[in-house]
């Protein structure tokens, strides 16, 4: 055959991610001509006249897929490939049944889409088996994209890994990259969120270095959905808005619903809810088709009810049901169900904006329709809310049916985030009926499929899964409630121990959006004389379990509410200030001291013990173990006390008094916005003369010389003193340089920036002068993530900021201890501060309970 070369082809990139799954749509990019051929056999018009014909038809119908209409696309592409049947034309036949194969999958024609990529391939593999590498890898791309609308991830990659091949054999550069855009939008959909951020960061570095084209928008897009996934809002913003303007630069208005919908969702995140409100207003207006103004509808709805204003919701409801019943079956339109159903039922009582039978009817619809196009997981996901508004009517019968029929497809097709709510379903329904051991096993599944998902828990299926508290949490707290009914054997309290620890792992996984620990270390192998302290807040109870060094678990319970133990709890932080009435600030940390320590100490229990290490539960994170009262003495002149998220602790070894080298920094000057620190400059002197350091002062203390001095430097302890704050919130978790914010991350990396040799690492971090976000119940998950996450073996910080003079006296003071020998991290913070309680003015709890040691203690 006669090739005629062609000046451009199609470019095959995807367009991102809709709603819970990826759904992506691959476009054909403006100028492209196809391959045309002249056959060999009958009588034919010449080559030119039938190129000629030919891009006539092609190109009518490349053009009306541009704008939109896959209608009439499809019926021109069906012409043309009648037509290149009609004069043999073998090669450009099997592309023009692939073009007919992307409208068709456009308008949710998953069948014929189907045949005619199998019509396209088979003419391929007849008469060109080995043979041209563009048609191959256009014919293939097509091909992958309808895998992966079809929930063919893992066959999807393979198929557009080999496109890649095809396109790198015709030396075509960009339709290597767009292929592997696609195969990291296909990583997402398997769960894999990092490794595609790593390969689309790789991309954009290639991309940057060309002009502006759909490709590089495409690539900038789906890095931009990938850091908004996995939590970087901020960077995530920042290349969405470089997308959309590289979308409205070149005209690509297909793009910019999804550009737009997404930069609505990271200004709700970033809590801008009027500017997310304009974004979403904005998607509704340059909506090219119903699916798309659909999203747009539905971001609105869940903005409304997460800033309270059911009043604005309400009438957007009947809108989006009566959209979602026009659309045809597809991923997008499945999963836009699931999503507004699961909205509405997070609500007390979504009957205020839909009456549940026709929400039970949407479901059922649902289910059938992911039957109808064989999409499991969207079958699954919809049982289980269909389960849940039949829970809501009392029908417990008929909701076990529906929920026990979604778990058994999620086990089928592996999908982990699935079984764990269907599990987490059919327990709760084992629970209401008696069925202790039934329910503990249904619990045990969901938090074992919790526990697979690990650093991509809360990047899975995020608008139906929504918050880790409401979804993740509340399975282990209810587990371990079952676990330790009565009288709890030792096995139980094993179980309910690990739960506990697991529970903290996952919080610190979701606050990092990514695993964060992976070493165990049993505490008997760590150090024999300590006592790990385990309280549990549970609804109708706190439990207090207490773990020692080749002993049988002990178990303690008080019988309160968990209203009435968070007020107590409440009521002792707020006494913490200084003008508070000591009294009663004593007698309600005598109560709780009561509940947690008084128990053991009668049993001797600690009779044999140096440090207490507390593994703390929700509120009782924000409250100093160590200036617990019990009548006469505080817990922290009888006990070192140390903090830990579990028994995952990291080897560590003491730091000898002889080898004690620092870098000391800080901000004694205002800046920033932030008040001045008189007493740091002290404080950093006098420890740079107790322990050989490293010194940064104000202007000396920026980022990238913090990050210099502990690449270079051998020094085993970091002392910052500076202005800081701690947040359940990773974007609110930051220290203060003197050049400004570096987030917890950052922080994190940077002090990780000594290579992969443990010796290297730092053994104790020190963060004076930092504080925890006020009003925020969790914010000392941004403490314990950042002394986990950093690699420092031991943090030592402060809970609310402290009169700097306390600071600065208790800080030198820790260093002296330290420098004596065979102490601990963990007895030289407890001397510290037993002197400012007995030694100097600032005796009050206030002024020194707030620094707390998380992590090694020794």
């Amino acid at each position: 055959m006669n090739l005629f070369i062609k000046q451009r082809h199609w470019l095959y990139t995807c367009l991102g991610i809709l709603s819970l799954c990826i759904v992506v749509t691959i476009k054909p990019a403006r100028g492209a001509s196809p391959v045309t051929s002249t056959p060999n056999s009958n009588p034919a018009p010449s080559a030119s006249l039938l190129s000629t014909k030919s891009s006539n038809l092609l190109e009518q119908g490349r053009n009306l897929y541009q704008l939109g209409n896959f209608t009439e696309a499809v019926k021109v592409w069906q012409s043309a490939t009648q037509h290149y049947r009609n004069y043999h034309d073998h090669l450009n036949e099997s592309l023009s049944w692939s073009y007919l194969s992307l409208a068709q999958q456009e308008l949710n024609q998953w069948e014929a889409a189907q045949e005619s990529i199998n019509n396209s391939l088979k003419i391929l593999q007849a008469v060109q088996p080995a043979g041209d590498a563009m048609i191959w890898a256009q014919v293939l791309n097509t091909q992958a994209s309808l895998q992966l609308q079809t929930g063919k991830a893992e066959t999807a990659i393979t198929t557009w890994q080999q496109a890649q091949k095809y396109y790198e054999q015709a030396g075509d550069t960009i339709g290597s990259l767009g292929t592997q855009i696609n195969q990291a939008q296909a990583l997402q959909n398997l769960g894999f969120y990092r490794r595609s951020k790593q390969q689309l960061e790789s991309i954009a570095q290639k991309l940057a270095l060309m002009p502006d084209s759909e490709i590089k928008l495409s690539g900038l897009r789906s890095l931009g959905l990938t850091l908004q996934i996995i939590g970087d809002i901020p960077k995530s913003q920042e290349v969405l808005t470089q997308s959309l303007a590289i979308a409205e630069k070149i005209g690509a208005k297909p793009h910019l619903s999804s550009i737009l919908l997404h930069l609505g969702k990271s200004a709700s995140e970033l809590q801008d809810p009027q500017t997310a409100l304009n974004y979403f207003d904005e998607v509704e207006q340059v909506a090219t088709n119903p699916s798309e103004q659909l999203q747009g509808r539905l971001a609105q709805l869940k903005l409304f009810l997460n800033y309270n204003k059911p009043e604005l919701a309400a009438p957007l409801a009947p809108q989006i049901l009566k959209q979602l019943k026009e659309l045809p079956p597809s991923h997008t339109s499945l999963y836009a169900a699931i999503n507004f159903a699961a909205t509405l039922n997070r609500e007390n009582n979504p009957e205020k904006f839909l009456p549940l039978k026709d929400l039970g009817e949407l479901m059922a619809s649902t289910v059938k329709s992911a039957q109808q196009i064989q999409y499991a997981p969207a079958e699954a996901y919809a049982l289980h809310q269909w389960g849940k508004l039949y829970i809501r009517t009392k029908q417990y019968a008929q909701a076990q049916k529906l929920a026990a029929k979604s778990l058994a497809i999620a086990r089928q097709i592996h999908a982990d985030d699935i079984i764990a709510q269907s599990a987490w379903q059919v327990g709760r329904l084992y629970k209401q009926q008696g069925n202790i051991p039934a329910a503990i096993d249904a619990y045990t599944e969901a938090v074992k499929a919790l526990s697979a998902l690990r650093g991509d828990l809360v990047a899975i299926n995020a608008d139906v899964q929504f918050s880790f508290r409401e979804s993740v949490e509340p399975v282990y707290r209810e587990l371990v409630g079952l676990l330790l009914e009565q009288q709890p054997t030792q096995d139980k309290l094993v179980k309910a121990r690990d739960l506990i620890e697991a529970l903290q792992v996952a919080e610190l996984d979701n606050f990092f959006r990514e695993a964060c620990l992976d070493k165990a270390k049993q505490i008997d192998q760590v150090d024999p004389t300590a006592t790990v302290i385990y309280p549990i807040i549970l609804p109708d109870r706190l439990a207090v379990i207490i773990s020692q060094s080749g002993q049988p678990l002990h178990y303690y319970v008080t019988s309160k509410t968990q209203g009435e133990i968070e007020q107590v709890l409440d009521k002792l932080l707020a006494g913490l200030n200084p003008v508070s009435d000591s009294k009663e600030r004593d007698r309600i940390s005598q109560q709780l001291y009561d509940w947690l320590i008084r128990p053991a100490e009668k049993d001797q229990i600690f009779k044999n013990t140096k440090t207490l290490v507390f593994v703390l539960d929700g509120k009782l994170r924000n409250i100093p173990m160590g200036g617990l009262y019990d009548g006469e003495k505080y817990l922290v002149e009888k006990y070192a006390i140390a903090l830990s998220p579990g028994l995952q602790l990291m080897t560590a070894q003491s730091i000898s008094s002889h080898r004690i080298n620092a870098i000391v920094g800080g901000i004694s000057q205002a800046r920033s916005g932030f008040s001045a620190l008189p007493a740091v400059e002290a404080e950093v002197k006098e420890i740079a003369k107790a322990v050989s350091s490293d010194m940064l002062l104000n202007q000396e203390f920026t980022s990238q010389a913090l990050a210099e001095n502990v690449k270079f430097s051998s020094a085993s302890v970091v002392h910052l003193a500076t202005h800081g704050q701690f947040s359940s919130r990773l974007e609110d978790t930051f220290l203060l340089t003197w050049d400004g914010k570096v987030n917890v991350k950052e922080l994190s990396e940077l002090l990780q920036n000594r290579g992969s040799d443990p010796s290297k690492a730092i053994e104790l971090l020190v963060l004076s002068a930092c504080d925890t976000a006020t009003g925020d119940d969790r914010a000392v998950l941004g403490l314990a993530g950042l002394a986990v996450k950093s690699g420092a073996r031991s943090t030592i910080a402060t809970l609310w900021p402290v009169k700097d003079k306390a600071a600065a006296t208790l800080m030198t003071n820790f260093y002296e201890q330290l420098r004596k020998p065979n102490i601990t991290k963990a007895e030289a913070l407890r001397q510290a501060q037993i002197n400012l309680i007995r030694q100097t003015d600032f005796h009050d709890p206030f002024f020194w309970s707030g620094f707390v040691l998380v992590g090694n203690w020794f």
